[in-house]
């Protein structure tokens, strides 16, 4: 029995509610979050590395049309020819040509947006920036002749006019004419270009990003250091098998896993390689892991020793029972709320008998509370959640007809529709009131047909008539917006043109508000379900309907909980002719006061 005891079962019952949490925050939670990170990382990475991908295309487009510009260029095939080692061209016409060849490549370069520059050589060695005897023997020139790369690794040339490490795209230099080799074009970018935007596709604190080609050499400046050798080489080895363009890798080495993201260039045999250890991807984790693993053992132990001395402190005295009852019997339900809390037992059925007590005062303060205030609280409900079937509606609607003005190209349109749509949006935003006047109720209206015109155009006319002493009426947001909005939706529906007419004038001791159109009218048995729910007074009944008449159901359910008595309508339809809708509001002459008792 003792096992059993309130204070045994409230430390088991704690010991169990903090376990649950323990695990799930020390262990679940992390986990997670690692193959959280794990993803989304992978997915960054790739996209970073297309983004790398589109870049370098670019430049070796660039490349390659500039490239193209000088092979067919009438200059540089002139120079060649008069240039070559077996032209008997006087040495003053070889100056002139090789000038004027100059001019032409570094016109080139300066209207070029990334730096790049272009340089021709004949096979001898003669270039027009300057003359390279040793031409075969340079690296860049055995990498494009033995090996067949037109895009070539970084390299140093003297012979070019801008200074730096660069990579070139190589082409021979031929007469299109008889297709006789003279030497090479040689277009040269900056490797700085591809070495700064290569570091945005590092992952982690220790990551690291190459370029490099089929051979596992850099293709830009430096050595590749960081990653171990054997991780590299057997990452190389797997992708030359794979025909995927793109992959994920996983190599292990000393204990430790590395990722090696890789995506394969359109660019010579130029493959980019993003390697990452786990260990590094998933250090913020770890170190999470470790400190929710402290705090929660903290925690834990914290929770339990403050549970143990709650259960074995509690006592509950009956004097203080029946002094909390003398409250009751006062009629001080509120006193007697406060006071229970500082009752406390440890004896099992007094401490049942303090809980029925503070459940019955409860109830009693509960039940007292809830119908005195039913009414409000129910109409206040109801208003509400008839309001906020408005929004959504029109949002979608309004978005549909952006959405289409935008499909079509109407830019100008689209502007316009917008700003009406903030006008809108900042009237329906403003909540500090639900009441507003029928002239800022209108001046909505005027932004919402404004909306209906830019998508109409000339199928669509909106007149709106307004008398000026309307304009302060008081009067509840939205009325107007889902009447229109079934008025064109009709009209549409089996003519080719919408009509409408909306005005607002006194007629005796009523505001009466028209909308009217020239559509499809309303079914028979609509409007006998509007009368059904009227005579009824089923205003409520617009959150459970379907249909197609919710928008004026909506309207008629909110104006008959806000204005009760004071508000009446009249429908007049007839199918193919059109419908009239008059909402007719008491106006007695002076201003409604918005916050009466009757009008909320």
């Amino acid at each position: 029995m003792m096992f059993f005891s309130l204070r045994n079962r409230l430390f088991l019952i704690f010991t169990c509610l903090l376990t649950i949490p323990f695990i799930v925050f020390s262990f679940l939670i992390p986990k997670w979050f690692a193959s959280v990170i794990e993803e989304q990382t992978q997915e960054l990475t790739v996209e970073m590395m297309d983004q790398y991908s589109l870049y370098i295309n670019s430049i070796a487009t660039q490349a390659t049309d500039l490239g193209k510009q000088i092979l067919v260029n009438q200059t540089a095939l002139q120079w060649m020819k008069t240039d070559e080692a077996s032209s008997s061209a006087p040495q003053e016409q070889k100056l002139l040509m090789r000038n004027q060849v100059k001019n032409h490549l570094s016109s080139m370069t300066v209207n070029n947006s990334n730096g790049m520059s272009v340089s021709v050589m004949l096979h001898d060695g003669t270039g027009a920036w300057g003359n390279n005897p040793l031409l075969k023997e340079e690296e860049w020139y055995k990498e494009y002749s033995e090996e067949g790369n037109s895009f070539v690794t970084a390299h140093a040339d003297p012979y070019q006019p801008t200074p730096g490490a660069i990579n070139s795209y190589i082409l021979p230099l031929i007469d299109m004419n008889t297709l006789v080799s003279y030497g090479i074009i040689k277009v040269n970018f900056p490797t700085a270009l591809l070495e700064a935007a290569l570091k945005k596709n590092k992952i982690g604190q220790k990551g690291h990003a190459y370029l490099i080609n089929q051979h596992g050499d850099n293709v830009l400046t430096g050595k590749i250091s960081g990653t171990p050798k054997q991780v590299l080489a057997r990452s190389l080895a797997t992708i030359r098998k794979s025909e995927s363009g793109t992959g994920l890798l996983e190599s292990a080495f000393k204990g430790e896993t590395y990722f090696v993201f890789y995506q394969k260039l359109s660019v010579g045999d130029w493959i980019l390689l993003s390697e990452v250890a786990q260990s590094d991807l998933f250090s913020e984790v770890n170190n999470l892991r470790r400190s929710m693993l402290i705090m929660s053992g903290i925690v834990f132990l914290l929770t339990i020793l403050a549970s143990y001395m709650l259960s074995s402190n509690i006592v509950s005295p009956l004097g203080k029972l029946a002094k909390a009852m003398g409250f009751i019997e006062r009629g001080d339900f509120a006193g007697a709320k406060r006071f229970m809390p500082t009752i406390k037992s440890s004896n099992n059925e007094v401490g049942y008998l303090i809980n029925v007590v503070g459940h019955t005062v409860d109830q009693l303060k509960d039940r007292i509370e809830t119908e005195y205030e039913a009414n409000i609280r129910r109409r206040d409900a109801e208003y509400k959640a008839l309001l906020l079937q408005i929004n959504p509606h029109f949002l979608n609607n309004t978005l549909e007809i952006i959405g289409g003005l935008a499909a079509q190209g109407k830019n100008r349109e689209v502007m316009n529709v917008s700003a009406y749509l903030g006008k809108m949006m900042r009237y329906s935003l403003n909540t500090k009131s639900d009441v507003v006047t029928l002239a800022e109720e209108m001046m909505y209206i005027r932004s919402y047909a404004n909306i209906l015109k830019a998508r109409y155009v000339d199928s669509i006319s909106v007149e709106i008539e307004e008398e000026t002493e309307t304009k302060h009426l008081p009067i509840i947001k939205f009325i107007l917006q889902p009447l229109v909005e079934n008025a064109v939706k009709y009209s549409f529906s089996e003519k080719n043109k919408a009509e409408i007419y909306i005005s607002a004038k006194i007629v005796n001791d009523q505001v009466v508000i028209c909308v009217q159109d020239k559509g499809a009218g309303m079914a028979n048995d609509v409007l006998m379900e509007l009368v059904h729910q009227e005579n009824r007074q089923e205003a409520v009944s617009v959150l459970q309907s379907k249909g197609t008449s919710i928008g004026l159901r909506n309207v008629l359910g909110r104006l008959k909980l806000y204005y009760g008595s004071d508000f009446s309508y009249r429908i007049q339809s007839e199918k193919g002719m059109g419908t009239k809708i008059e909402l007719c509001i008491k106006y007695p002459g002076g201003e409604l006061d918005a916050e009466s008792p009757d009008h909320r």
